[in-house]
């Protein structure tokens, strides 16, 4: 039990030690006071723990022990950031990172051209695959000049959840329950498809923190081994016929498989197939122009990476 006389910073840091180092100990439980009450790292320091309530300790206490079980801060707060905004998350949704905050920022850099004033360009039609919390689809949506963004899941709970954060957004998504893996059959219906499908292989358990294998949903991480480009294919065979003339696809992927994902993408027929490094120096995004991209805009491109 937390005892008000002598409950400090550094007592509720050094309990998650076990499962954190002290730098993100001390973070954690920053951003938690800092959510759950109001407490800024100046009233921390001057003893406003000890301003809590009852109440307020007792909330504490059931908050620190769900973290000291290893639970991520994002779920135990039930927010994350992602872009520079708040997202509601919980158990069941997979948690925004940072490298999906970079694959938005290279969508934005790549497809927001200077327009003229007097005719604008029509809405790009943009598709985002596993929307999850639909924190792509949401940033894409405000980001993206002239957008019209429809994102899929197949999780009814995330499809409601990524419907709240749109609306504490104000952002203009078309919600959609369909399964990647059995894809309609489009013809030249989108400008961008995106995705971060499940890529993680089932023998690479064994080097995942305990925080994320224990608590976020594995149908949104895990593919077999011995299939582990499953969603990719799947995605890639629609937008052959799905993505308008000069389309692009755009994935998340996993660095392990970078190699194998340009390869099968260019024996698909897509063109211009290129390999993008994250800000920690791993292949973590790639990005493929469809079958009817003009000749004269592939040449515009640099040479592939």
């Amino acid at each position: 039990m937390i005892n008000k006389d002598n409950i400090s910073y550094q007592q509720l840091w050094q309990t998650l030690t076990a499962n954190y180092d002290e730098g993100e100990a001390k973070s954690i439980v920053r951003l938690l006071l800092d959510k759950a009450f109001g407490l800024t790292l100046t009233d921390i320091y001057a003893d406003g723990l000890k301003q809590l309530s009852k109440e307020q300790l007792q909330q504490l206490e059931g908050l620190m022990e769900r973290l000291q079980k290893g639970e991520p801060i994002q779920y135990v707060i039930g927010e994350a950031d992602f872009c520079g905004r708040a997202f509601t998350v919980q158990p069941g949704v997979l948690i925004p990172r940072p490298e999906t905050e970079r694959l938005c920022q290279y969508i934005a850099a790549d497809n927001n051209h200077p327009y003229c004033a007097f005719k604008a360009p029509p809405p790009l039609q943009v598709l985002d695959v596993g929307t999850g919390s639909g924190c792509i689809a949401i940033t894409l949506a405000l980001d993206l000049f002239r957008a019209e963004v429809t994102a899929w899941d197949v999780s009814p709970d995330a499809l409601i959840l990524a419907r709240d954060n749109a609306r504490s957004w104000e952002a203009r998504v078309n919600f959609e329950y369909q399964d990647a893996l059995q894809a309609p059959n489009d013809e030249d219906r989108w400008d961008i498809i995106v995705s971060n499908p499940p890529y993680v292989t089932d023998n690479e358990k064994s080097t995942m923190h305990s925080n994320v294998l224990d608590h976020e949903p594995h149908v949104a991480l895990f593919v077999p081994d011995d299939d582990p480009l499953l969603f990719y294919r799947a995605i890639a065979k629609y937008g052959l016929s799905a993505l308008k003339k000069d389309g692009a696809i755009y994935f998340e992927i996993n660095p392990r498989l970078a190699e194998e994902m340009k390869s099968m993408l260019q024996d698909m027929g897509y063109k211009w197939v290129t390999i993008t490094n994250d800000q920690f120096g791993k292949p973590r995004y790639c990005k493929a122009f469809g079958l009817h991209t003009s000749a004269f805009y592939t040449d515009l491109q640099p040479t592939n990476t």
